[in-house]
């Protein structure tokens, strides 16, 4: 399974990076913003996305309404320090997977991923 990690800080993505790696996915890009993403997500068909809300260019949820207008296939989990009901609810309406807040542990993200791929952490 492909991989597309996007959040705008570098220690994000190394985490998820490395929380994720027994899970044998293959990470077929990072990026730090909702446009570079997107290119990403038409580049390289990912099976799995996390998707920090609050970046530059294009925040999460907007990035994730484009990726579904591309396709409705991918697995799309929000990774967002936004925490509140309101924002939860509005990502899994544009049609997020799963969402996870930060900060987390390395067996919540295992937990929210093997959930969205539907395999056991």
């Amino acid at each position: 399974m492909k991989l597309l990690i996007v959040d705008d800080s570098n220690i994000i993505r190394k985490a998820i990076q490395k929380y994720l790696a027994e899970f044998g996915l293959e990470i077929v890009g990072e990026a730090g913003d909702g446009r570079t993403a997107l290119t990403l997500f038409r580049e390289t068909s990912p099976d799995v996305v996390t998707m920090d809300i609050t970046m530059p260019e294009m925040d999460g949820l907007e990035t994730l309404s484009e990726m579904r207008k591309i396709s409705d296939s991918p697995k799309i989990i929000i990774v967002t320090a936004l925490k509140d009901k309101a924002t939860a609810l509005d990502a899994l309406q544009k049609g997020a997977s799963g969402f996870l807040a930060k900060p987390f542990t390395e067996a919540q993200l295992k937990e929210e991923i093997g959930r969205a791929i539907g395999r056991a952490s």
